[in-house]
């Protein structure tokens, strides 16, 4: 495993994590600003959460985007104040997601996946969202 105590693996990771949020909000149809050079919070190679910055106020946090070892996902600034609140409501839908996954339906009102292997991914969703909480619940984790 790379040693991401490394400035320089560091900043590989930073950058790839960086590109991969930049291109799911394009794929994704938010138009945004900038996309801050290092995310807000981070657990290499596990998760990172940037601040997306909004195009009407650029100087405003409008998103917060998630990127790493588990599916990419943003949340809106105006529902979480803070990296750590972002992490919390992200966790929070991908459990409720993945319970509906679970029973082989698609939740009402929002997507995750294609939908054709929500049995099998629901769980791994679930799992994904328990570590994020965990996270959340740590304060050593936000020091």
């Amino acid at each position: 495993m790379p040693d991401y105590d490394d400035p320089e693996i560091e900043a590989q990771w930073f950058s790839e994590r960086r590109e991969e949020i930049s291109g799911y909000l394009k794929r994704e149809g938010v138009m945004h600003g900038d996309i801050e050079a290092e995310p807000a919070w981070y657990v290499a190679p596990y998760v990172s959460v940037w601040a997306v910055k909004g195009l009407a106020s650029p100087a405003s946090v409008e998103w917060w985007a998630i990127s790493g070892d588990m599916p990419n996902d943003y949340v809106s600034a105006s529902k979480a104040q803070s990296p750590r609140e972002a992490v919390q409501l992200i966790a929070s839908l991908w459990q409720e997601a993945a319970r509906y996954m679970s029973r082989g339906e698609r939740h009402p009102t929002f997507v995750i996946g294609s939908g054709d292997r929500n049995e099998e991914l629901g769980p791994l969703l679930a799992s994904r969202a328990g570590l994020l909480l965990d996270w959340a619940n740590d304060p050593e984790a936000w020091e």
